[in-house]
């Protein structure tokens, strides 16, 4: 039987039994005869000849959500010959599903974190009275300091800027605990905060940091991340560019760079597992070309 009787019934059964739309059917159609064309012929093919063919579609210019839409209609396909005893067997079993780059994750340069903390700082500076504009400081710079998730940092002790240390303990997910440090900038920022928050009737008894007249008694996300974009403008940072978790993307490239182990860093962010931390690997392979380009003698002889 010909490959294109074989896929003609497989459509058929698709439309018929299982209601699938005419774009779904056109897109199966058009999978199934790149495999057949090809392998040169799906109804013998074994789990070799498949491997090779979605091997091959990485090479041939397909994302990996490609290759994986056209494995998925190889496996109904031969699911069908199988139920309908046109093949003994179906070679899909042991085929695996073609992994998905996971993107990377969006952060600041160097520069533009720079401009950022130095206009938290100015406005700061500026309207020494202004809640707004000190909270603001103490929040993006303990941020970039720390990396902590946004919901750790809005949801802050009062206790770690009253003990003023250069390392604090924080609780993340899981319930656990993980230390992480303080730049004397953020130290500074805090303790200013600090100072302020304690001369307002409204928050002088909380026991948060950020406090807020909100459900939870601290400063929600939403609102953090709103201020921030606001704070990005005004550096002539794009708004659509940043958010609290970029920052703490930023956090980690910057350490990255400058030659932090991707353990460490896995341990500063409070990544349970390495393999989540690993979407900073790119970092790393930025930082050793540079490194050979900048150290290597033959490196200097090309120039």
């Amino acid at each position: 039987m010909r490959d294109s009787v074989r896929i003609d019934a497989f459509l058929e059964m698709m439309s018929a039994e299982r209601g699938a739309a005419g774009n779904t059917l056109a897109s199966y159609r058009r999978d199934l005869d790149d495999a057949s064309e090809q392998i040169g012929g799906l109804g013998n093919a074994g789990p070799a000849e498949l491997r090779a063919y979605l091997g091959d579609l990485a090479s041939r210019g397909f994302a990996a959500t490609s290759q994986a839409r056209k494995l998925s209609a190889l496996r109904q396909f031969y699911k069908f010959l199988y139920s309908e005893g046109l093949r003994p067997d179906d070679p899909t079993g042991t085929l695996d599903a073609p992994r998905k780059d996971r993107p990377l994750p969006k952060t600041m340069s160097e520069a533009e974190t720079g401009r950022l903390l130095d206009r938290a700082a100015a406005e700061a500076a500026e309207k020494p009275d202004d809640h707004a504009a000190l909270r603001m400081h103490a929040l993006v710079e303990v941020l970039y300091a720390t990396g902590l998730r946004v919901s750790e940092l809005v949801g802050l002790p009062l206790s770690v800027a009253l003990r003023d240390e250069r390392f604090f303990v924080v609780t993340g997910k899981g319930n656990k605990e993980r230390m992480v440090p303080l730049s004397p900038k953020a130290r500074a920022a805090m303790r200013a905060w600090q100072a302020a928050r304690s001369k307002a009737p409204a928050f002088a008894e909380s026991s948060f940091l950020f406090p807020a007249a909100s459900d939870t008694g601290f400063l929600p996300r939403q609102v953090f991340a709103r201020d921030l974009k606001a704070l990005a403008a005004r550096a002539g940072i794009a708004a659509a560019k940043i958010s609290p978790h970029v920052i703490r993307h930023a956090f980690a490239s910057h350490l990255l760079q400058n030659g932090a182990d991707l353990r460490a860093v896995q341990q500063l962010l409070g990544h349970a597992d390495i393999s989540t931390t690993q979407i900073y690997t790119h970092v790393l392979e930025e930082r050793l070309v540079r490194l050979v380009n900048d150290h290597h003698p033959l490196a200097d002889a090309a120039r």
